[in-house]
């Protein structure tokens, strides 16, 4: 494959993903961010080129989000919330090949921050839409399409602002579907895809130590820094015990079963790893994670600083959070104080009714031979926000991808990028769905 494509040749979802990468809407968190004003005012224009009436919604300066409600064949059913967010982790140019915000294409690849976390998934709701506007046609029921700001930073400024702000906006919405469902993973030669039927509940917390200040040369037997690193140190190693859901049971099941295997004989987490580059998703589910990301202390090479902090990126099975919190308290010791910067609730539903069969069968239509299973998020999503108002979230994505593709690592990775094939076949699947569900 050559290693540069012509632009017209490409997919306009493709096109349209590569638009939209190159918008920085870095979202550094803590409340700095770009800004996904542009970016939200691009995808507008589209919506509004379709014939459909978008609402922007700014939470604060330049943190726009967009919405538009698509009328249906038979508006007594109930509404099709579809989603996306419009911002992005940062990225460090200097770690990359090619530049994060230039949307190349080569080998026949978007590269991108945003490909696949989730400007791809924007491109592929807007290019389905289009077909299904300009084909002359409209969806089964009501959709409300949304596009949230700051979505990396829990969504503050963004899905929980229009949730807590605007509900008027999803009336009549009972589902949802937006990032991380509907991919495809390699099982021994069988093509499952995940749709995601769950996700981690989140608690980002603050590890806080206080000590006594003095000069760097004296002996300091109240050091903050070195409290705060041996706790952050025995979090970092405690190994948490395996976990299992509703939904962990039913897919590694299942997983065990395509693949031959005696799941009471090696045990859940080798028939995780049998599911290869997945199994970075799948296992961290099958418990909760307590990952350090962030230490602050100190500010000058000879003082010894009063106070350290650190930052905890805490994920646990849905309703485990006061357990969780609790075991943290006796890992990190009485001296340290746990503050809880964000929280957010956990989800957990199961791959059945009328949205769950359709997401199925079109799947199974673009790839008959193919087994869909459900999964369990490590991470989290806006429908988070929208279960406030009673919705039911599913991850739905739909991208067929190489066998030997190591799509858990694109997310927020070095080097982000989507086949162009697989946004072609997103495309199609998600038309499909949104026309006659």
């Amino acid at each position: 494959m050559p290693t540069h494509i012509a632009k017209d040749s490409l997919d306009e979802t493709a096109l349209i993903a590569r638009d939209l990468i190159r918008f920085d809407t870095s979202n550094f968190g803590s409340g700095k961010s770009n800004g996904e004003t542009e970016a939200a005012e691009y995808v507008a224009a589209y919506l509004t080129n379709l014939g459909l009436t978008p609402t922007l919604i700014d939470a604060a300066p330049r943190r726009t989000s967009v919405v538009a409600r698509v009328a249906g064949r038979d508006r007594t059913k109930p509404a099709l919330v579809v989603h996306g967010h419009l911002d992005v982790v940062p990225a460090d140019a200097e770690s990359w090949s090619v530049d994060p915000f230039e949307g190349v294409i080569k080998d026949g690849m978007l590269w991108g921050r945003g490909a696949v976390d989730m400007k791809n998934m924007d491109a592929m709701i807007l290019t389905a839409l289009s077909d299904i506007i300009r084909g002359g046609h409209q969806p089964e029921r009501d959709l409300v399409v949304a596009f949230f700001a700051d979505e990396e930073n829990g969504g503050a400024f963004g899905s929980h602002h229009l949730v807590d702000e605007h509900p008027e906006l999803f009336e009549g919405a009972t589902e949802a579907i937006s990032e991380v469902g509907g991919y495809s993973v390699d099982l021994a030669g069988e093509t499952a895809y995940l749709v995601q039927t769950a996700e981690k509940a989140m608690l980002w917390i603050q590890l806080v130590a206080r000590g006594t200040a003095g000069h760097g040369s004296l002996i300091n037997p109240h050091n903050a820094v070195t409290m705060l690193a041996e706790a952050v140190a025995r979090l970092g190693r405690h190994e948490w015990p395996l976990r299992l859901t509703r939904t962990t049971e039913e897919l590694l099941t299942k997983v065990a079963g395509i693949l031959g295997t005696d799941i009471e004989k090696i045990g859940h987490e080798q028939v995780a790893i049998a599911t290869g580059s997945a199994s970075k998703f799948i296992l961290a589910t099958l418990r909760t994670t307590a990952n350090p990301t962030v230490m602050r202390a100190g500010y000058k090479h000879n003082v010894v600083p009063d106070q350290a902090s650190a930052l905890i990126d805490v994920r646990t099975a849905p309703g485990d959070e006061e357990a969780t919190l609790a075991t943290i308290a006796d890992i990190v010791g009485p001296d340290i104080e746990i503050v809880i910067s964000h929280r957010d609730i956990g989800l957990e539903t199961t791959l059945d009714g009328a949205l769950a069969v359709k997401m199925t069968s079109s799947l199974l239509r673009f790839d008959p031979d193919a087994h869909v299973l459900p999964y369990m998020l490590s991470g989290g999503t806006d429908n988070k926000a929208l279960a406030k108002l009673g919705i039911r979230g599913f991850g739905f994505a739909p991208l067929k991808l190489p066998k030997d593709f190591d799509f858990p690592s694109m997310f927020h990775g070095v080097d982000e990028r989507v086949p162009l094939d697989a946004l072609v076949f997103g495309r199609a699947v998600l038309t499909d769905l949104l026309r006659t569900y």
